[in-house]
């Protein structure tokens, strides 16, 4: 089952400096998930002045149970960094699938 993830990041001041501390485990973990077919896309979103303040993943897990078993390991709820999660079952088409 395919899932659009959008994440918001927590707006305290402290809030970007732990997004960067969790970043480069985040970013592990996003390339592991590629190479296994779980995530087909992900993107920080920016603030207006170009800061990163969210997240957008687009991953395919078997249930919604797997996907919020990753999501209790993700480093960026691990490490407080998202702080909204919407999560919405989506279809993606065949033509965006590698």
């Amino acid at each position: 089952m395919h899932y659009i993830i959008i994440a918001k990041d927590y707006e305290d001041r402290d809030a970007l400096n732990r997004r960067m501390k969790a970043r480069e485990e985040h970013i592990a973990l996003s390339d592991k998930m590629i190479i296994e077919g779980k995530a087909l896309y992900g993107v920080a979103l920016l603030g207006i002045e170009g800061n990163m303040n969210g997240s957008v993943y687009i991953v395919d897990f078997p249930s919604r149970k797997d996907l919020d078993e990753w999501l209790n390991k993700e480093p960026y709820v691990v490490g407080k960094v998202w702080e909204k999660i919407d999560i919405f079952p989506c279809k993606v088409g065949l033509s965006f699938i590698k």
